[in-house]
């Protein structure tokens, strides 16, 4: 873009503006062609590269601040652990026998009181009774 402009014409504020406007244009106009030189240049260089077998520049995206992150819908379900319970599987279970077990209280203290039976399940247990193995 030619400019008709010669500064030390300027005499008023208003020729100031329009030479102003001028110049910011032609800045813009230049940086803009200069980001598409660099952007053709390094597709050259990266081309160079590959006919000579080594890889061109990795794409490497700018790292961002903790402050400055995106939080996706996904993110946030990930960072909340999930509080995991295992429910009681008792009330599926098929109680096939119940045995009181008798114990030997010459092992047991002299002190020792009797507090009443306390309920276990054992599940795939043998059972040298009914001959039964696991």
């Amino acid at each position: 873009m030619p400019i008709d402009f010669d500064p030390n014409q300027i005499q008023d504020l208003e020729g100031a503006q329009k030479a102003l406007v001028l110049i910011l244009n032609l800045v813009e106009e230049v940086k803009q062609e200069n980001a598409q030189l660099r952007e053709i240049i390094q597709k050259l260089r990266d081309e160079i590269n590959r006919l000579k077998g080594e890889q061109g520049k990795p794409d490497i995206k700018p790292s961002q601040k903790k402050g400055q992150q995106k939080d996706h819908s996904s993110e946030k379900e990930r960072r909340q652990p999930k509080k995991w319970k295992k429910g009681s599987k008792l009330n599926k279970i098929k109680v096939d026998d119940e045995q009181i077990l008798p114990v030997d209280k010459s092992q047991l203290p002299d002190d020792a009181e009797f507090k009443g039976y306390e309920p276990v399940i054992v599940q795939d247990q043998y059972c040298p009774d009914k001959g039964e193995h696991p």
